[in-house]
């Protein structure tokens, strides 16, 4: 009966202790938290850049479908943000199966060099290992947009007969933003 009394007893401490280590733990003032590091535009450490609205891309991206479709084109566009993020895609009805992926590597491509795919195609042969950079197609069909300048987006068309129509169709894709 002792032993049972006294391990009641020690484990009822153990308890009262651990209870009181929390409560304790819980009841204390948070440790200070570290030094916020304060940093603006002005110290030199923080850029400011200019993206592309969900709103706009889609706009942009149903304008692209829009002028396709009125020359009875079936293609798909892509519309990617500056850092190449798909923002927003659209596969016509009756596209390939291939243009949706084209679109987007056309799309990526454009931002990527703030150029016009079809631009980039006359840089392969000074460069041929350009191609063999991922996610990159260097195809006429992409057009890049910008804004003072610099890239924001890149709009991608893939489906048509050629390429100087998916271009022509991004093309009608930025100037949207325009209006």
């Amino acid at each position: 009966m002792k032993k049972i009394l006294f391990g009641a007893t020690a484990a009822a401490v153990i308890a009262a202790g651990a209870f009181g280590v929390v409560s304790a733990n819980a009841s204390a003032p948070a440790a200070a938290p570290a030094a916020a590091v304060r940093a603006d535009a002005s110290d030199g450490n923080l850029q400011q850049s200019t993206h592309l609205t969900i709103e706009a891309a889609t706009k942009a991206a149903q304008a692209t479908l829009k002028a396709a479709e009125k020359e009875n084109q079936r293609i798909s566009v892509a519309v990617v943000d500056r850092n190449g993020n798909t923002l927003v895609t659209l596969r016509g009805d009756g596209a390939g199966p291939q243009s949706y992926e084209s679109a987007v590597k056309k799309a990526y491509t454009a931002v990527s060099w703030n150029a016009p795919t079809s631009e980039l195609v006359k840089r392969l042969a000074n460069a041929p290992t350009l191609k063999d950079i991922p996610n990159t197609l260097f195809l006429a069909g992409g057009a890049p947009v910008t804004a003072k300048g610099a890239p924001v987006a890149g709009i991608g068309v893939a489906g048509a007969p050629s390429g100087d129509l998916d271009e022509k169709f991004a093309r009608a894709g930025v100037a949207s933003l325009g209006r």
